[in-house]
């Protein structure tokens, strides 16, 4: 039955338009990935399995459950199957699914064509039967204005949040009984990202985290849609009492060299840390970050800020130059850094590399100084997540002041630049296998936002200055040789 369904998946897939998929934010589980999540489920005493199914596309998901109902893994006296899909043209694909199971185990089923967001938030209100037992879903993702139907009537529900994936994840949630358990297919966006900060909040006050998987690839999950998103699949239970978190990982949706490590929460989700952040450890081994009492500041404690480059280039065409010439400064993009040194100006290069100074651009402008400068964006299957660099003045002969445009994120002193040691020092610390692995265990989009490295903990102000003029005398330090240095301050 499965490989009617994934048929059916893949011509669907093929046969929709992306312009289709993306209004609606349709990406249907392949059958490999829906039988894994499925088996997240553990056995149960339960006699009654109310199972919900928000976004049910042609059944995927809800499949991947009965299949282990049919064969006797999962045994229920009886299966009630709410299942939400709003693409009318889904629904004939969605009865047959699950109509082929009546007859083999005791199901009766709903196919609802309505909105989901809406019929949930009004079951929350005007209900008070949070009943469903088991909650599978893959939802759709599309972001949601603020000013939206969709945000006032998550309002409602006192659930905050700017994207359809954790709108219908929380309220699934907030419909699942005490003891039961959610699987889902996210974004791994929500770990981390600062608009998801409620959702998260909203999540571990409702319940346990019992299992996470990633896939080492970004476009594994959904790769017949192209879909370049990192995905993880989180097993929740609705009021439980949180315990060690176990997290698996493969390579791709085969499953075939999965590796499965159990974590203490402590590791998931820092008990000091005021945003929330979901990490995602990997290994059982603690990195020089976790093991360290030394890496414990924050930048405010340092005195210290880091800002997104500040000169948006389409919103300041005009003021471009290709080359330096008379009344421009330099524009530094990610591309004049290469390794520890600067190569500025560029010939040949696609972007400016120089900005007129004057009352419309002066405002964007940093006086020249040494910066440490890390660029935004960046791809998961690259060795770094992090790249720092030093910004040196002394390759900008005379210029007053510099552009730092809008792909670098910039570390100073009040919009001023820092000692040339603290620089190098910041640079020496976050470009440590360290940093970069800590970082991949929250951060799972492209970005490298100034945010991210706000929340960073760093060495104090006098440690990083230390190694600063460790690098500066020893010139070029291997990769080896920074992370021996970070070593030493676990010691």
């Amino acid at each position: 039955m499965l490989s009617a369904v994934e048929q059916a998946r893949l011509r669907i897939s093929k046969g929709t338009e992306p312009k289709k998929k993306a209004q609606l934010g349709q990406f249907l589980t392949p059958a490999r990935t829906a039988q894994f999540m499925a088996g997240l489920f553990p056995r149960t005493a339960r006699r009654i399995c109310r199972l919900l199914d928000p976004g049910a596309g042609i059944g995927s998901l809800s499949n991947a459950f009965l299949e282990r109902c049919s064969s006797g893994d999962l045994h229920f006296d009886k299966i009630e199957l709410s299942a939400f899909e709003l693409d009318s043209l889904l629904h004939e694909e969605l009865t047959n699914t699950l109509a082929s199971y009546s007859e083999r185990i005791p199901l009766t089923y709903d196919v609802l064509g309505g909105d989901f967001i809406e019929e949930a938030v009004n079951r929350i209100q005007f209900t008070y039967r949070n009943d469903f037992t088991h909650t599978i879903l893959n939802p759709p993702y599309k972001k949601i204005n603020s000013k939206s139907r969709y945000r006032l009537l998550l309002r409602q529900a006192e659930i905050e949040t700017v994207n359809l994936y954790p709108a219908f994840v929380a309220l699934a949630l907030a419909l699942t009984s005490l003891g039961g358990q959610l699987v889902a297919i996210i974004p791994r966006s929500f770990c981390n990202g600062p608009y998801y900060r409620p959702f998260r909040e909203f999540v571990l006050e409702r319940a346990a985290i019992r299992h996470m998987h990633l896939f080492a690839s970004r476009n594994t999950a959904f790769q017949d849609d192209d879909v370049l998103q990192e995905n993880v699949i989180i097993m929740l239970e609705r009021g439980g009492r949180q315990g060690d978190v176990t997290v698996t990982t493969s390579t791709d949706d085969s499953f075939t060299d999965l590796v499965t490590h159990a974590h203490s929460f402590d590791r998931i989700v820092f008990s000091d840390d005021r945003e929330r952040f979901i990490h995602v450890p990997t290994s059982p081994e603690r990195n020089a970050i976790e093991l360290s009492a030394a890496i414990r500041y924050s930048l405010d404690d340092l005195g210290l800020k880091v800002s997104t480059g500040p000169v948006v280039d389409f919103r300041l065409k005009n003021h471009l130059s290709d080359m330096p010439e008379t009344g421009t400064v330099p524009l530094l993009y990610p591309s004049h850094f290469i390794g520890n040194g600067i190569e500025w100006p560029k010939a040949g290069m696609k972007k400016p590399n120089a900005i007129h100074r004057n009352a419309e651009t002066e405002k964007w402008l940093y006086p020249t100084g040494f910066y440490c400068v890390v660029r935004r964006f960046s791809s998961k299957e690259e060795n770094r997540r992090i790249v720092a660099s030093v910004v040196h003045p002394g390759a900008f002969a005379d210029a007053e002041v510099l552009g730092f445009e809008n792909h670098l994120n910039v570390f100073h002193e009040g919009k001023q630049g820092l000692s040339e040691a603290l620089a190098y020092g910041l640079v020496v610390f976050l470009n440590t296998t360290a940093v970069d692995k800590n970082f991949r265990r929250f951060n799972g989009h492209t970005q490298v936002n100034a945010t991210d490295l706000r929340l960073i903990k760093y060495p104090c102000r006098e440690t990083l200055i230390a190694l600063g003029e460790w690098a500066i005398h020893c010139g070029q330090p291997t990769q080896a040789m920074i992370d021996e240095q970070l070593e030493s301050l676990s010691a």
